[in-house]
């Protein structure tokens, strides 16, 4: 009997034999449509079933990648979604806007700039008025760059930017989510498996990701008495507009091939853990908890 589920099954066609991709690139932040091949979100593969029924979620880079996964699952799940996500990122953001509204929910699009501090809080107060509240906050947008060779190659243009979009955009996305969030809100972080296994030419990107990790923990703690879960989800490597946007060519060829199962994951693999993790039935108990989604490459 093969017990191999169908999204798998799809996200093995999407890889070449060797591991990885045909050879690619774009100008970052890059763009969905644009990927040869697109990559699985789980538009013809996640079924809901009211697990997060009548809830409230933002998610930042919910344009795209995991981000779109996850807008869809917690869509067909029951929850309303907001989208925070760069403004050049707009057509990605309508599309996956377009698959919330089929699932019958509402949608709500946030298109800017994290980096900036008042950019970054108001986005999460409109995301709590426009849908009546707040009760899951996903601090998923991040910006990596693999192109150079190492810690000489990282400017301080670079480190700027994947500091304040991986770290800084967290903690105040997170600051501003605090007084909208009630007992049985829950706030989850995308964390990776470089917090753990880091790679020398993503230096910058790894060190945000550690910190990531301890700051989830950290936040467990704080709002733990106040019944609010904070967790995280460590990718490995997952087929995202990311990759052409910031690999050199032939390593999008061999995207995913260090793995143990060989290839790279698709975004609907990693819906499920975003979506027990914002589960007030399933996840209650579960707080300062790291899921790690990598394929078999450890997260210890």
């Amino acid at each position: 009997m093969n017990l191999e589920p169908e999204v798998t099954k799809r996200a093995e066609a999407l890889v070449n034999s060797e591991g990885g991709f045909p050879a690619q690139q774009q100008e970052p932040p890059g763009l969905t449509s644009e990927m040869e091949p697109r990559p699985d979100h789980g538009e013809e593969t996640w079924v809901g079933r009211g697990r997060l029924e009548g809830l409230r979620a933002l998610i930042t880079g919910g344009d795209s990648g995991i981000g779109r996964a996850v807008a869809i699952a917690y869509a067909r799940e029951g929850a309303d979604v907001a989208l925070s996500y760069l403004p050049e990122e707009q057509s990605d953001a309508e599309d996956t806007a377009s698959w919330i509204e089929k699932a019958g929910r509402v949608a709500v699009l946030l298109p800017g700039d994290i980096r900036d501090e008042q950019t970054c809080r108001t986005m999460v107060d409109q995301a709590a008025e426009r849908l009546g509240g707040l009760d899951v906050l996903v601090n998923n947008a991040a910006f990596q760059m693999g192109r150079g060779e190492g810690l000489a190659s990282i400017s301080s243009e670079q480190l700027d930017r994947t500091f304040k979009t991986n770290l800084y955009a967290m903690f105040w996305a997170t600051q501003q989510a605090l007084p909208h969030l009630s007992k049985g809100a829950s706030i989850i972080n995308t964390s990776s498996v470089q917090s753990y296994d880091p790679s020398e030419t993503l230096m910058d990107y790894a060190a945000t990701k550690a910190a990531i990790t301890n700051f989830t923990m950290s936040l467990a703690g704080e709002l733990g008495p106040k019944g609010i879960r904070a967790n995280a989800v460590a990718p490995g490597p997952i087929w995202t507009p990311l990759q052409p946007a910031t690999q050199p060519e032939e390593k999008v060829e061999q995207f995913g091939g260090n793995t143990p199962l060989g290839r790279a994951g698709q975004p609907s693999e990693l819906a499920g853990a975003y979506v027990f993790l914002a589960s007030p039935a399933e996840a209650s108990y579960v707080s300062g908890a790291v899921i790690g989604v990598t394929g078999g490459r450890p997260v210890f």
